[in-house]
């Protein structure tokens, strides 16, 4: 069974920092893209950053300067570092990640359940 899980998040006060991770696991022949989202209370999720297989990688403009993403193909993980973290980034931070079962099979987006981050002002 294929499975996406995020770890990593936590309180952290207005300035720090924190790194999110999320993992696949699972009968997993390649990955393409991965990405994180977030959605605080009363608010749509929003894109925050993605990483292709090719480490090409995409920010949101509010994110740009303060947050990396990156990737460990060899442990089917992507991160995500964020620095100099305001109260607005408080929200709950979702990952995923587009799976192919199996050689020149189709792509599958999975989701992980989510991990909550808090900036305390």
């Amino acid at each position: 069974q294929v499975q996406v899980v995020e770890s990593g998040g936590g309180l952290v006060q207005a300035g720090g920092s924190l790194r999110v991770s999320c993992v696949a696991t699972g009968n997993i022949f390649a990955i393409n893209t991965m990405g994180w989202y977030r959605q605080a209370p009363g608010k749509q999720r929003e894109l925050v950053a993605s990483i292709t297989s090719g480490n090409s990688t995409n920010y949101a403009d509010s994110v740009k300067g303060r947050f990396t993403i990156s990737r460990d193909n060899a442990k089917n993980t992507v991160y995500l570092q964020m620095n100099s973290l305001k109260p607005e980034d408080t929200a709950v931070y979702y990952c995923n990640a587009d799976l192919q079962y199996k050689r020149a099979g189709p792509f599958y987006r999975h989701w992980g359940p989510g991990t909550q981050v808090t900036v305390s002002s």
